[in-house]
């Protein structure tokens, strides 16, 4: 079994079969998904979903390239989201960016660190988006992490490097990998997976974006989370039933999830 700890059913490429989409994740072995909004309206879409279908569950926030776009009482409505939404189990996706220039860069931290503080309060895990932004990212990790102790949080779609992925086990965070790490241009990630221990991975999708190699260029869904697992089965040199085995029990204990 697997769980894919990233994606966006919320998407408009999933608005005429999300029905089917799932039903092709559970066939591949899919057991839960995590729905993660974006902002206050895809916030409200993943929890409405993670309603509906039993296989989903949802994660609410505001990511930093729409900080700038978000008006008076957004950040209130996720809250509440997250205060009273059993099927919330993390808060985000939240993090810094500094490749797109949609959101000043001082706002994006001061949303970080209200995503952060919300997840503490709330004793849920934050998922963190970054984008050439690492040392930035790490400066309120390790402030966190000298303040709290370690951090119960995931680096999602990792693209950063050994050092920036050790700094963050180090802090008692998980690295997740998407469909990246299978591009034959992408060896540096696969060197960087290889170190990552067994007990601190996960698998994730990112959809409907990063379709993994088998199928790149096709819009990414659950089920093909099977594809990553797979190649990082063969970079970890494990069984693809261990490597499902570890990753699953991984995203359970940090989201909070009981068995599918």
């Amino acid at each position: 079994m697997l769980i894919d700890t990233h994606t966006h059913l919320f998407d408009g490429r999933f608005r005429n079969d999300l029905p089917a989409v799932l039903e092709r994740a559970a066939a591949a072995g899919v057991e839960r998904a995590v729905c993660l909004g974006i902002d206050r309206e895809s916030s409200l879409q993943s929890v409405a979903i993670a309603n509906q279908y039993p296989l989903v569950v949802a994660a609410v926030g505001i990511q930093p390239n729409s900080v700038a776009e978000a008006v008076p009482g957004n950040w209130e409505a996720v809250v509440r989201l997250a205060e009273t939404e059993p099927r919330v189990v993390a808060i985000g996706e939240t993090g810094l960016d500094r490749y797109w220039d949609k959101t000043p860069f001082a706002q994006q931290e001061e949303m970080f660190d209200r995503h952060i503080d919300l997840a503490r309060r709330l004793g849920k895990p934050f998922v963190i988006h970054c984008r050439e932004a690492e040392a930035d990212v790490l400066k309120v990790l390790r402030r966190e992490f000298a303040a709290h102790g370690p951090v119960r949080a995931v680096m999602h779609s990792f693209s950063g490097d050994l050092a920036t992925a050790r700094a963050c086990l180090e802090m008692g965070l998980y690295v997740s990998f998407a469909g990246m790490v299978t591009y034959p241009s992408a060896q540096n990630l696969r060197d960087v997976a290889a170190e990552v221990p067994l007990d601190r991975l996960l698998v994730e999708t990112d959809c409907p974006y990063l379709a993994p190699q088998p199928v790149r260029g096709k819009r990414n869904e659950p089920a093909f989370v099977a594809h990553t697992a797979a190649l990082l089965a063969q970079v970890k040199s494990v069984s693809v039933a261990e490597l499902e085995e570890h990753t699953t029990r991984n995203a359970r204990a940090l989201f909070g999830l009981a068995a599918g």
